[in-house]
């Protein structure tokens, strides 16, 4: 199916507002590999400085070709709803003992463990000054390897291509 409008003319709509000092960088959102590879074939597509996806312990179908894809390519993800969106994950007994065993939060875990990845930034909430520290204590935090083994087994990884899921 073709785009409309086409991805090369995104692109270059973009690299002109960059040329102008518009904008600094610009990114896509929800594109999976196939998406990227079509994107770095074209004429500045690697100047993409980032991939806006759904990533969070719930969600975790970049894992198995995109996440991998990206930090070979080096290009970023960009993780949003780190910590959920529906309030479930942050109820979850076993984010709950862990968190408890680093004297943290649930939202603190969830948001530690997505950092851990490399090229992975993430975009939490941050509407109050609490939700900031919040966010930046979870920087502190190191998750050990019994940490990440209980939360593959309660949030397993994904063993195939799925689509990506979407806000």
């Amino acid at each position: 199916r073709e785009r409309e409008p086409p991805l090369q003319e995104t692109v270059d709509a973009f690299e002109e507002l960059r040329a102008a000092g518009k904008i600094k960088r610009w990114g896509v959102s929800n594109f999976d590999v196939d998406n990227m590879n079509e994107l770095l074939s074209l004429e500045h597509g690697r100047k993409c400085a980032a991939n806006q996806v759904l990533y969070n312990l719930e969600n975790r179908e970049i894992e198995f070709d995109l996440l991998p894809w990206s930090q070979t390519n080096k290009i970023p993800i960009m993780a949003y709803s780190p910590v959920g969106h529906s309030g479930k994950l942050l109820r979850n007994a076993a984010l709950k003992k862990i968190a408890q065993s680093h004297n943290a939060t649930p939202a603190q875990i969830a948001l530690a463990w997505v950092l851990r990845q490399s090229n992975v930034i993430a975009i939490p909430k941050a509407s109050t000054d609490a939700h900031v520290r919040d966010n930046a204590a979870s920087l502190k935090i190191k998750l050990a390897k019994e940490d990440l083994i209980d939360l593959d087994g309660e949030f397993p990884p994904p063993k195939s291509r799925k689509s990506l899921p979407m806000l």
